[in-house]
């Protein structure tokens, strides 16, 4: 349980960061609906690409993080 809040937790501090989880959530919620599509359940399209493009936006985000400049202490 320890690395899953290294992995949503902020790079600055320990605190967990709102993109990350967001992010996460809608990775897993684009995977029940592929296991939910593959089992014949119809899964809305418009949907599916709305989760799409919040796991891209979020990923483009936290990758971000690393480039910005960082406030000295």
């Amino acid at each position: 349980m320890n690395w899953l809040n290294s992995m949503l937790s902020d790079g600055t501090d320990s605190s967990v960061s709102s993109k990350r989880v967001i992010t996460f959530m809608s990775f897993l919620i684009c995977g029940f609906a592929l296991v939910a599509d593959i089992f014949g359940y119809k899964v809305t399209p418009s949907l599916f690409e709305s989760m799409i493009y919040l796991v891209i936006a979020g990923l483009g985000f936290t990758a971000s993080e690393k480039f910005a400049k960082k406030e000295e202490k």
